[in-house]
């Protein structure tokens, strides 16, 4: 077999065992009860922090503009 033969075959191989795991059937996990009181923001999580877009770039940089922003481009700090 040619080498491109041989990336044929794995690609092949690699398709049919993804196909194979989407086609087994995962239980859903079940969302746990409500809670009489409403749960609190942690502490170690600031406000401002939560309120940030969030999106990380491949360096590990963290977007530092608001949640849902509307801008296409994210600045990173």
């Amino acid at each position: 077999m040619s080498k491109m033969d041989n990336l044929r075959a794995m690609r092949e191989a690699r398709y049919e065992q993804a196909a194979a795991r989407a086609g087994r059937s995962t239980p859903k996990p079940t969302m746990p009860e409500p809670q009489a009181t409403t749960p609190q923001m942690s502490d170690d999580v600031p406000e401002q922090e939560a309120a940030l877009c969030g999106h990380r770039n491949m360096g590990g940089r963290t977007c530092t503009r608001e949640a849902g922003h509307a801008a296409k481009s994210h600045r990173y700090s």
